[in-house]
């Protein structure tokens, strides 16, 4: 039964995979450019990603199935479009970005605006989702927390590469997206405490979801999606901070799996269950 309802809610955990990272790619590229000395050509490559990956996100939202009684989630079609037009006010801002890159200028405006625009995707699709500000709030604290992590872990996979090719380029970068992507996996860690002790989302008494019928599912979010990736973070940022750049690539490559399977997780126990993990 909890293969089965996880199965009937892919198109959703699709959106959510895309969405994260393209929102949480584009973002660390603006973090990168705005406080350290990242190469042009990997704050414009990594921003074409993201761009390419909110278009991807837009053309699956447009094929979203309506969510019906098998499903955790509300209908909301009067959000459809305003949060359609933000994933598209994304992809364009970020493909201005790598325009403006490839112009010499870092144009922080327009990469702090399609952050923005990022941002009220995944808050406009959790206000229709969650039915409401009681559960809508919550699930907005998730995809955020979800598009940090996996858009995260993606930019500094990429930019680990950087390395291999821009020898020269200060480790300031990645020991800053490392450091950064550590604090968001223990944030996310922290937040599966909490969404367990209060019963949020489902209503569920607190810790049920760890014995209960979703209980395979929620510790394999727990120990593969979240304990895993804190130690293989630390591990990259370590290996970062001692400029062994091909060490921490690997251990970001691992990580990017990782946090990946943590985020199919755990969108699969919301949009099936109803359960924050």
């Amino acid at each position: 039964m909890a293969g089965l309802a996880i199965g009937e809610s892919l198109a959703y955990i699709n959106w959510t995979v895309l969405g994260a990272l393209a929102v949480g790619s584009f973002a660390a590229v603006v973090l990168l450019g705005l406080r350290t000395d990242a190469t042009r050509g990997f704050l414009g490559f990594t921003a074409f990603c993201s761009a390419a990956l909110a278009g991807l996100t837009l053309l699956a939202d447009t094929a979203l199935p309506d969510p019906g009684s098998t499903l955790t989630i509300a209908a909301a079609p009067d959000l459809d479009l305003p949060r359609r037009a933000a994933l598209a006010a994304l992809a364009v801002l970020a493909l201005a970005y790598v325009v403006a890159l490839a112009r010499n200028r870092r144009a922080p405006v327009v990469g702090i605006a399609g952050v923005v625009a990022g941002v009220a995707a995944l808050a406009i699709a959790a206000d229709g989702w969650g039915g409401g500000p009681a559960r809508g709030i919550p699930l907005a604290v998730q995809l955020l927390a979800l598009a940090a992590a996996l858009g995260g872990v993606l930019a500094a996979m990429i930019l680990g590469h950087w390395y291999l090719v821009t020898p020269r380029l200060s480790e300031g970068p990645l020991v800053l997206l490392a450091r950064v992507l550590t604090w968001v996996v223990g944030a996310q860690l922290a937040l599966f405490v909490a969404w367990m002790s209060t019963g949020a989302g489902a209503s569920h008494p607190p810790f049920e979801p760890l014995v209960g019928a979703w209980a395979l599912f929620v510790w394999l979010r727990l120990l593969i999606g979240l304990v895993f990736p804190v130690a293989v973070t630390w591990g990259a940022l370590q290996t970062a901070r001692s400029r062994s750049m091909e060490s921490a690539t690997g251990l970001l490559y691992v990580d990017v799996g990782a946090i990946a399977a943590g985020t199919i997780l755990a969108a699969g126990l919301y949009f099936g269950a109803g359960l924050l993990v």
